[in-house]
């Protein structure tokens, strides 16, 4: 007799059908697992025996034979099926996912969500751990089997006992942040700040220790609107895929991730033997803040380039080429050298300003050139910390950004774009294409600043937020000219 289970393979966020078969057939005693040549797929023999034994099940003295899958628990299914133990036929109608414990629990496993979401694309129902039954709920109409052991499923099955419905997740609130009020001074990097949260474009600020750079950057999350339902659903796949969405709760607020500086390229842009997700892509739809830039090694920073020009990073590995949305906003922060004072003559070190030129050069060309705004910050006096708050926070500011991305939103409807930062080809020109004195300026500073054509068309998605901001239909040349003064000029690639 030969049994089958449905059950999915993740390629990046992207679930595919796979098959599991399961023949008994008479024959010397043998247990044989044969297809993909995964160390799992032979370590899954011992861990379904040991946990059919946990049930009081012995395996028939017959020739075993199991293709393809490397998860227990499908196996398990498969092989139960095959006894005769639980119905083939009924087991045809379920994707399943999880893998299987010695003593028989079913334990979570990665991407419960996207195989919900593959399961009722295909008509089908899941069948999956019962602590990931919160997180299948988002899949929407899919009928869900959430089971916490072997037995609870197989009795189920057979009609023996019912296992209750999983309810689905809650969406969390809003995480309370850092506010823009509590920031002393910096008027110019707010202003930054506010441009790069309302069009989604990439910031860096320069300043020496203490000016407040962290301060400002933990403040941008408080001003950037809420993820709308199909991108939180979005962002959740990640999430799924990576195994980090607990009890299926899923977040309105948009992601922001912090890596050290000493994390891997891996860790940075995904890896690992079965390929996750790293951190850009953890970031999707969201913030990645790299706090101290040129700590970062070299390649790892280089290898943002690009995920930073197509929004999606891919993954070559021997066994498998992934590909993992990274459409993120880098907001990144440094000190001007290493000793972080180059401007101040009483406490900058004797090799200044060469020590300014060998620290920034560590952050390339190239990868400056993808970062739309460029900001000082100042340090600040004793005189600016003891002023009153200041009387505009985060509330009024985010209010501004809101109103700025509904109008894109309203504009691009037909485009594929969601913000300026991602206006391209005809819609680039037919959106933000300058007046002529905004258009004679720009030429001009593009000459004089050997702005690269990637500069030029990124100062144009700038100027296209800033008129935003400004509630104008047009890109004056007064818009032109506060994104030229947020452009630095780097050597080209």
């Amino acid at each position: 007799m030969v049994a089958l289970v449905s059950t999915v393979a993740y390629l990046g966020l992207e679930a595919r059908g796979v098959e599991v078969q399961c023949q008994v057939a008479a024959g010397m005693p043998r247990f044989s697992v044969v297809g993909l040549p995964d160390k799992a797929v032979g370590e899954s023999r011992e861990r379904v025996q040991a946990a059919l034994a946990a049930m009081g099940l012995a395996l028939p003295p017959k020739r075993i034979t199991i293709n393809l899958s490397p998860a227990d628990l499908r196996i398990a299914l498969a092989l139960l099926a095959a006894m005769g133990v639980c119905d083939a036929e009924q087991l045809a109608d379920y994707v399943v996912v999880g893998e299987l414990a010695l003593d028989g629990r079913i334990v979570p496993t990665p991407g419960v969500l996207l195989a919900a979401l593959h399961a009722s694309g295909n008509e089908r129902s899941l069948i999956c751990p019962a602590a990931q039954g919160a997180e299948a709920g988002w899949a929407g109409s899919v009928a869900v089997l959430a089971a916490s052991d072997l037995v609870s499923l197989l009795n189920h099955l057979k009609g023996t006992s019912v296992l209750p419905p999983p309810i689905r997740g809650e969406a969390e609130p809003l995480p309370p942040g850092n506010d823009l009020a509590q920031v002393k001074g910096q008027e110019v990097a707010k202003r930054a700040l506010e441009i790069a949260a309302a069009g989604g474009h990439n910031l860096l600020m320069v300043g020496p220790p203490g000016a407040g750079k962290s301060l400002l950057a933990s403040c941008l999350p408080g001003i950037l609107p809420e993820l709308t339902p199909a991108e939180s659903l979005e962002v959740s796949m990640v999430a799924s895929v990576a195994g980090t969405l607990e009890h299926g709760r899923i977040s309105r607020a948009r992601p922001f991730r912090s890596p050290h500086h000493s994390a891997s390229m891996a860790a940075l842009t995904g890896g690992g033997l079965r390929v996750r997700p790293g951190e850009v892509s953890m970031a999707h739809l969201g913030v990645l803040f790299l706090d101290e830039l040129p700590e970062f090694q070299r390649p790892v920073l280089d290898s943002l380039r690009q995920p930073l020009e197509t929004g999606e990073v891919s993954v070559a590995r021997a066994n498998a080429h992934v590909t993992f949305p990274a459409r993120v906003q880098l907001l990144a922060a440094m000190n001007p050298c290493r000793c972080g004072h180059l401007g101040d003559p009483a406490l900058a070190c004797s090799r200044a300003p060469r020590c300014a030129a060998d620290y920034q050069s560590k952050v390339s060309g190239p990868l400056l050139d993808r970062i739309d705004l460029h900001v000082e910050v100042d340090p600040v006096s004793a005189a600016d910390l003891a002023l009153p708050p200041p009387a505009e926070g985060s509330a009024q500011v985010a209010a501004r950004v809101a109103r700025a991305r509904a109008v894109q939103s309203a504009r691009f409807n037909e485009t594929g774009a969601r913000i300026n930062a991602e206006l391209e080809g005809k819609a680039l020109e037919a959106f933000a294409t300058p007046d002529e004195p905004g258009r004679t300026l720009l030429m001009q500073a593009a000459d004089a600043m050997r702005l690269s054509a990637r500069g030029y068309t990124r100062m144009l998605r700038v100027a296209r937020t800033v008129a935003d901001l400004a509630n104008s239909e047009t890109v004056g040349r007064v818009h032109v000219a506060e994104a030229l003064s947020y452009r630095r000029q780097v050597p080209r690639a």
